[in-house]
């Protein structure tokens, strides 16, 4: 049975909450709703049945698998409101880890749309289907295309149905295509099959030239390279690794790299850690020595390649280090002049430990997590530092996760 709800506010996954905690997706502030309690959840949560009394702010959907989808969390809530909610994302974190510290306004940058989307392929009718997870489920949402792409990609789920035939159309073990828009075309890197057959690996060749792909890859194995997937980074020109790490959006990789460049300053000598395939290396480069520290030898390969073709940058050295068991030091970190972190989501907490002990004058933090990030930031506030300046970066348009770039002096030390 439907009951009539009151929604309070907007919960941390883009969902309305009424005043006692009743978790309801679709609803906004201000709404009244019917929805039928779902049992044994926790949080509670209850199943829109219908708005009774709609917010001024709920605007229409664009997409047609929204509310089934589980990709995008927040497509009916107005321009204006929805960057004051995924604001408040990285204020309520701050506040909840007791640090005071300027919020800037959200800085859009979708630009013109992901570059990279991971479809599930699985055995259907009539052949495989591919598309993304419902929210909170397994069961696979079949789409013709995703409009928070970039055009180029419209047709990647029509790519990955493709490729998937000559693996078992995801009718034995599901599969993961992953699909990146690149200057030199598509990169397709497929993953959850395994080892497969020579008679496989020939026929997705054959289907690169066929489907006029970039580069073809199994489990990050490259099978076939017919035009350098590359991606532009300053002036310089990126190959990333098969299957590797890359910024969601072009518009969201040019925007942080100006906030981290912007953060350290005047410094001479800057570390970037976590530094992946060097994007931010790449743009420090352009006024300071780098020194880049990745865990993963492909990303410093990429970064090395691109970093010896592009003329007139400072020098660029690499490390490869796994930082979450061996994290740089004090004494190490007293080298530099700043430091750049960009961990994965979980964060950087045993670095961030470690540089709370060190005396760098400024350090430039970027997350991709509003928990972790006021987890890290916390650590380096009890250290000494001063989180004097906060970004939020939207880059996951119309999703709860937010990009965030922070940057922390210790008192009295210039740039």
């Amino acid at each position: 049975m439907s009951d009539v709800m009151e929604i309070a506010r907007l919960g941390l996954r883009g969902d309305g909450v009424t005043a006692d905690g009743i978790v309801v997706p679709g609803a906004l502030p201000g709404e009244t709703v019917r929805a039928q309690a779902e049992e044994g959840t926790r949080p509670p949560r209850a199943r829109l049945d219908a708005v009774l009394t709609p917010s001024a702010d709920r605007i229409e959907p664009f997409c047609p698998y929204f509310g089934t989808c589980g990709g995008c969390a927040i497509q009916h809530l107005a321009a204006q409101p929805y960057s004051e909610w995924k604001r408040d994302l990285v204020v309520g974190a701050l506040a909840r880890a007791g640090i005071a510290a300027p919020v800037a306004p959200l800085l859009d940058a979708h630009g013109s749309g992901r570059r990279r989307i991971t479809l599930h392929v699985r055995a259907g009718e009539g052949g495989p289907q591919a598309g993304f997870m419902a929210a909170r489920s397994h069961a696979l949402v079949a789409i013709d295309h995703c409009p928070v792409t970039e055009p180029a990609l419209h047709r990647a789920p029509e790519i990955a149905r493709r490729v998937s035939r000559p693996l078992g159309g995801g009718g034995g073990k599901p599969l993961d295509v992953q699909v990146t828009a690149t200057a030199g075309g598509l990169d397709i890197d497929i993953r959850g099959h395994g080892p497969a057959s020579d008679r496989a690996r020939q026929a997705l060749v054959l289907l690169a030239g066929e489907l006029d792909l970039a580069r073809i890859s199994l489990h990050g194995d490259v099978l076939i390279v017919r035009r350098p997937p590359e991606i532009p980074a300053g002036r310089s020109r990126l190959v990333p690794p098969a299957g590797g790490f890359l910024q969601a959006t072009a518009e969201g990789e040019a925007t942080l790299a100006r906030l981290v460049v912007e953060g350290v300053g005047k410094a001479k000598r800057v570390v970037d850690l976590f530094s992946g395939a060097g994007a931010f290396s790449l743009a420090l480069a352009e006024g300071h020595t780098v020194h880049a520290v990745e865990g993963e030898a492909a990303a410093l390969t990429s970064l090395d390649r691109a970093f010896r073709d592009t003329a007139g940058l400072r020098t660029i050295t690499t490390e490869r280090r796994d930082l979450f068991r061996r994290p740089l030091l004090a004494p190490e970190l007293d080298r530099y002049d700043a430091v750049v972190f960009d961990p994965p989501r979980a964060g950087a907490e045993a670095q961030s430990a470690r540089i709370a002990e060190s005396k760098v004058p400024v350090v430039v933090g970027v997350s991709c997590d509003a928990g972790s990030f006021a987890r890290d930031a916390a650590l380096l506030v009890r250290g000494g530092y001063t989180l004097e300046a906060v970004t939020p970066v939207d880059q996951f348009r119309h999703s709860p996760h937010v990009e965030i770039v922070g940057v922390f002096r210790r008192p009295g030390k210039k740039r």
